[in-house]
């Protein structure tokens, strides 16, 4: 079970220790991301989360696109009030439930998106609502503005950003408060720590989630070779996970397992222990009972200030890990 709870934001949203990120249940664009997933198996993983105490579940528009929020429609029909529901928009999905590959934070698409979520997650409100990626094309006052004016409806509980910069944060959140700004963040990716943007978030007082904080299944220890992702998989295409610098990456994770075992447990446990231990809240992925179950016994571990210098020496802040997306999935994220 987990113990812990944590606030995000200031505006009183308190979310388990450790959420659960539903991404890899179903495809995007035809396109498996973490392997081929089983509804059956994902409804199952849900739903023993919330008995473990994880009702915190993310998802998005993006995801499938679509699909992803109907899956969890099933899981949580009849039970909605036991869930923390945080999907996010920004990506355009088209009439036709088709990603154009562009970024929309207009105020009519803000208001277009939210009613398509809300009818495809089976629900009258969302608790989190998050702009997935900065529209570069739109003043992020006049999305967060129409943000807001869903709070205000009823629709919208709270509000958060994904992947955006210090500046949009405060452009923001001098809008509307944010509860939550969503970035990749493990022990292989702590850009936002060198941003700077931690800093700010502390300042403002807002939350930190992180989405892959297993490094995007390769804290597992279960890929020993980049030709172990399957043909489709989306990892194949990450620089982090190519050439020589997955090797050099492969043996980073040697050392980390090695501590993990001394302290006997999983790697991923020990990984997730990290990232709550610096005051942040994990998301990790995962579409099996068996790893949600794992996951969240991590959000229990403790540890100690030795074992985080020894864990921050392995993967010390500044080294180079390789980019975590290619060139134009990097150019997505605001800078």
């Amino acid at each position: 079970m987990i113990n812990k709870k944590t606030a995000l934001g200031k505006e009183g949203l308190v979310v388990p220790g450790i959420g659960l990120g539903c991404m890899g249940m179903t495809t995007i664009a035809g396109a498996d991301i973490y392997g081929k997933s089983d509804e059956a198996e994902s409804i199952r993983t849900i739903h023993r989360s919330l008995e473990l105490g994880g009702n915190f579940l993310d998802t998005a528009d993006l995801y499938g696109p679509l699909l992803n929020e109907r899956l969890i429609a099933k899981a949580i029909a009849g039970n909605r009030q036991q869930y923390i529901i945080a999907t996010k928009f920004g990506f355009e999905v088209d009439d036709n439930e088709q990603l154009t590959w562009k970024f929309n934070g207009k105020k009519e698409y803000v208001k277009k998106a939210a009613e398509r979520s809300l009818k495809n997650l089976g629900t009258d409100y969302i608790d989190l609502y998050y702009l997935h990626r900065v529209d570069p094309e739109t003043p992020i006052e006049e999305t967060v503005e129409a943000m807001a004016t869903l709070v205000k409806e009823g629709k919208v509980k709270y509000i958060g950003l994904s992947e955006a910069s210090a500046q949009t944060i405060r452009r923001a959140h001098a809008i509307h408060p944010l509860a939550a700004v969503q970035t990749e963040y493990s022990l292989f990716e702590r850009t936002v720590e060198e941003a700077r943007i931690t800093d700010t978030l502390a300042e403002l007082g807002i939350g930190l989630v992180a989405y892959s904080p297993l490094g995007r299944g390769f804290i597992s220890g279960d890929i020993k070779s980049p030709d172990d992702f399957a043909a489709n998989d989306f990892r194949r295409t990450i620089p982090r996970f190519q050439g020589q610098q997955f090797y050099k990456n492969l043996e980073l994770l040697g050392a980390i397992e090695k501590m993990a075992a001394e302290k006997d447990i999983t790697p991923s446990q020990l990984a997730i222990a990290w990232v709550i231990a610096k005051g942040h809240l994990p998301i990790p992925g995962t579409k099996r009972v068996k790893y949600v179950e794992q996951n969240i016994a991590a959000a229990n571990i403790e540890l100690s200030a030795a074992e985080m210098a020894q864990l921050e020496a392995i993967v010390p802040l500044g080294l180079s890990t390789g980019d975590r997306y290619d060139a134009a999935g990097m150019s997505w994220i605001d800078q």
